[in-house]
């Protein structure tokens, strides 16, 4: 089954609309998520997604990883503190607040086409912007990604469902066992890499 987006002219701007819409929600965030990606990305990061809360004191939320998808403590430190620098020049949010970043946890939220297709086979919740098949949620398991849409296997559909990757406003991991059990995994691999560093240091 195949949801399609009409027009290639309107599916290439809503393509544009979709990725800041995921990354950035609000046209706030979208003018600091341009200001910010260079910065994480000469510092060897990648933006995963960017809030800037509501409050008396506004918060600024940042979930970023390496390009390997790891992202530990001295990692969130290191990028916090270039982002504090650019943000203390440029001064563009209007009061206080405080910067948080984080890395995207293991149930993290999928905001670019590359997330959708490296956690293929895993089980995710999607939201439209629009009604598809009756329904704006969707939940099932990741197919990969054809044609600038999103693949996903839903329980008892016999066919692959294909969401134009611009119509989609929410995704994000759902915590199964599987999805555990592949973080664990992981988590195993880079300590027995740094191990090895360490012993070659």
């Amino acid at each position: 089954m195949a949801l399609s987006s009409g027009g290639r002219k309107a599916a290439a701007f809503l393509l544009v609309s979709g990725r800041s819409r995921l990354r950035a929600r609000t046209a706030e965030d979208r003018s600091l998520l341009e200001l910010l990606d260079p910065v994480a990305d000469a510092c060897g990061y990648e933006i995963v997604r960017l809030r800037l809360m509501g409050g008396t004191t506004r918060r600024l939320q940042i979930m970023a990883e390496r390009p390997d998808g790891d992202m530990n403590v001295e990692d969130c430190t290191r990028l916090s503190r270039a982002i504090s620098e650019v943000m203390d020049a440029a001064d563009p949010i209007s009061g206080e607040y405080t910067l948080e970043v984080s890395s995207p946890g293991i149930d993290r939220p999928l905001t670019r086409l590359k997330d959708f297709e490296t956690y293929e086979g895993l089980e995710a919740r999607i939201e439209l912007d629009r009604l598809a098949e009756g329904r704006k949620r969707f939940r099932g398991t990741v197919a990969g990604v054809e044609d600038n849409s999103i693949g996903i296997d839903m329980e008892g559909e016999e066919e692959t469902v294909f969401i134009p990757f611009p119509w989609i406003v929410e995704a994000k991991l759902v915590l199964t066992d599987e999805l555990m059990k592949r973080g664990a995994e992981q988590r195993a691999q880079r300590v027995a890499h740094e191990q090895d560093q360490a012993n070659e240091d």
